[in-house]
């Protein structure tokens, strides 16, 4: 189980625990984070669940596949090297903390 911590851009956080083969976006809509659309529901056809992941935790998720970097070029907030789709964010047997900030809009 890891502890992730969504700040928002006024600064806001909410901690949720999550269970190891869940993404982000999922767990962020279960758990009522405000700023996390994920219109698509996971599929990463909308761009609606971006975030940027501390830098800190960037090395604890596989590298962002191609459709998802096509995707990221779609958003509506500014793109940062830290920038993915929650929904492919997926947590591993061995995280234990991760923190993302959420972009101010995602529509």
């Amino acid at each position: 189980m890891a502890v992730v911590k969504y700040i928002s851009a006024d600064g806001a956080v909410t901690e949720i625990d999550v269970s190891p083969g869940v993404n982000l976006m999922q767990a962020a809509v279960n758990g009522g984070v405000s700023g996390i659309v994920g219109e698509c529901g996971g599929s990463a056809m909308c761009a609606t669940c971006h975030v940027y992941v501390d830098e800190n935790d960037m090395g604890k998720f596989d590298a962002a596949n191609a459709p998802e970097q096509e995707m990221l070029e779609c958003t509506t907030s500014p793109l940062k090297p830290t920038s993915r789709l929650s929904c492919q964010l997926v947590i591993k047997d061995d995280c234990d903390t991760i923190t993302v900030h959420l972009p101010e809009t995602q529509q």
